[in-house]
């Protein structure tokens, strides 16, 4: 059975120190009979070992690696996301990582659409989708059949941008509680995104974006998954882990990965440049802090990152936690 091989591979991973015994050696997977599928899901906080215990798993399996992480989409920025090295990619197909350029924006309903044909792919070979990241919006997204209103019109959101920021926030939340009250009350005006996105999606699907979201939460979910989540038992450990990362980074050349994107065109508000790590290092290039400081800042950002992760994977009852007691 396939949970038998999945203990079998933590075990073998993770020897003496395995997270998991005989008593909690079945995973908790989806209880519904309208999954098409069976994916794996290998997720947690930054800096857990995520990709590499992801990648040994589908390489045991006969499976390939599809990446939930929503900055190792964008080529170029290799260092400061941790992409997996070029020997780890040769050894087991990895699927998207490096599929759009930094210049571009990539949405949810973008991965969920492309991630979705990498995994029918694989299931369609014959072979194991190993879902390896820590975005959870984007897992949980995909896993859960979530109809998005299409890719959206960037034309008609720059036109609604527009005539929010010369009408302003309040006359176009008023606007919005004439059209959908409901997803209205919700919202504050100073949320411009969620308020031009509002009117997207009406203006191209022709319903209010409450009635598509009810919609879509009563979708069953696309796949079956049985979901692995690693942390570590001492804070503190994870702390260090990020830190150890972090200096890793820069010892690597993610200033000079930085200033090469820079050089590239690639703007300091760019979607691609808010990734942790991208931003702190731009601001330093401006002038506004030291590299040192910029370090010191990557750093209590990536565990303020990880204590948000945390708090996410915790609200799903289906994940089995693999809880490491050493580094």
């Amino acid at each position: 059975m396939m949970e038998s091989r999945i203990f079998k591979t933590i075990s073998d991973y993770f020897g003496s120190e395995c997270p998991m015994n005989e008593s909690n050696a079945q995973p908790r997977a989806l209880d519904s009979q309208n999954c098409k599928h069976e994916v794996l899901v290998i997720t947690g906080p930054t800096a857990t070992g995520k990709s590499v215990f992801g990648a040994a798993l589908a390489m045991a399996l006969g499976g390939e690696v599809v990446s939930a992480d929503s900055m190792q989409i964008y080529k170029f920025m290799d260092i400061g996301t941790a992409k997996p090295a070029e020997e780890e990619k040769l050894a087991i197909t990895h699927h998207m990582i490096d599929v759009i350029p930094p210049w571009e924006d990539y949405s949810v309903a973008h991965y969920v659409e492309d991630a979705a044909q990498c995994i029918d792919d694989i299931l369609k070979r014959g072979k194991v989708p190993v879902l390896v990241g820590g975005t959870g919006l984007y897992i949980e997204s995909l896993l859960s059949g979530r109809s998005f209103s299409a890719r959206g019109d960037g034309i008609l959101r720059s036109e609604l941008e527009s005539e929010y920021d010369d009408i302003g926030g309040e006359a176009m939340l008023q606007k919005l509680h004439e059209l959908d009250h409901e997803a209205a009350v919700k919202l504050h005006a100073n949320d411009k995104k969620r308020i031009v996105r509002a009117f997207e999606v009406f203006k191209t699907t022709g319903k209010p974006i409450s009635q598509h979201d009810s919609e879509t939460k009563a979708i069953p979910p696309r796949y079956k998954a049985v979901k692995f989540a690693l942390n570590f038992s001492d804070r503190e450990l994870l702390y260090e882990r990020i830190d150890k990362r972090v200096d890793l980074m820069i010892e690597k050349g993610l200033e000079a990965e930085v200033r090469c994107l820079l050089d590239m065109g690639v703007t300091q508000s760019a979607t691609a440049m808010q990734a942790i790590g991208y931003k702190e290092i731009v601001a330093a290039i401006n002038g506004e802090y030291s590299i040192s400081d910029a370090v010191d800042i990557i750093k209590m950002e990536s565990r303020r990152y990880a204590k948000r992760q945390l708090t996410w994977l915790r609200r799903d009852k289906d994940i089995n936690w693999l809880t490491l007691n050493r580094m």
